[in-house]
């Protein structure tokens, strides 16, 4: 079975930013037409810096690589700004609504709760009215009902005469 080749990759570091290139979209790099080179290149963040001694062989995060410097009168810098401002605004506002609904959501719930509870006082007197009915009623027909007569205490009277015997 023959597996499918795959290309190769070559890596160069330019600026703190590894850059891997395959073979098959490779250019041959030059100085003097970088953007002719990165139109072929996939750029990732360096985790492991060109001199590991520098750092002491540890990796640095690209959060903690060292950003350029922005010029801050720049209209893209403005607009950024702007974004990121319209954004937080936003962010805020949805934070608000969210705690805003969930305590509408808490008194909807501790009304409902109340009102439970009334219902289970109301329900809970009911059910003692009526066992208190219950028990009277049983406790009369127990007086109007007499037990009968124990077997071989005392006889019945017998009305039926027998002839002369």
């Amino acid at each position: 079975m023959s597996r499918p080749s795959q290309p190769k990759l070559t890596t160069a570091d330019h600026n703190g930013v590894s850059v891997i290139q395959s073979q098959a979209h490779a250019s041959a790099p030059s100085s003097s037409s970088l953007p002719a080179v990165v139109a072929g290149l996939q750029q990732v963040p360096q985790l492991i810096p060109a001199d590991p001694s520098a750092t002491g062989g540890k990796a640095l995060a690209p959060s903690k690589m060292k950003k350029p410097t922005v010029d801050k009168d720049s209209d893209e810098y403005r607009q950024r700004r702007e974004r990121n401002n319209l954004a937080v605004k936003k962010s805020r506002m949805r934070s608000k609504q969210k705690a805003m609904d969930t305590q509408q959501r808490v008194n909807e719930l501790k009304e409902e709760n109340e009102r439970l509870e009334a219902k289970i006082k109301l329900l809970s007197k009911e059910l003692s009215v009526l066992k208190d009915l219950f028990l009277e009623h049983a406790h009369n027909l127990a007086e109007n009902v007499q037990p009968p007569a124990a077997e071989g205490a005392s006889p019945a009277p017998n009305n039926t005469t027998t002839n002369g015997q």
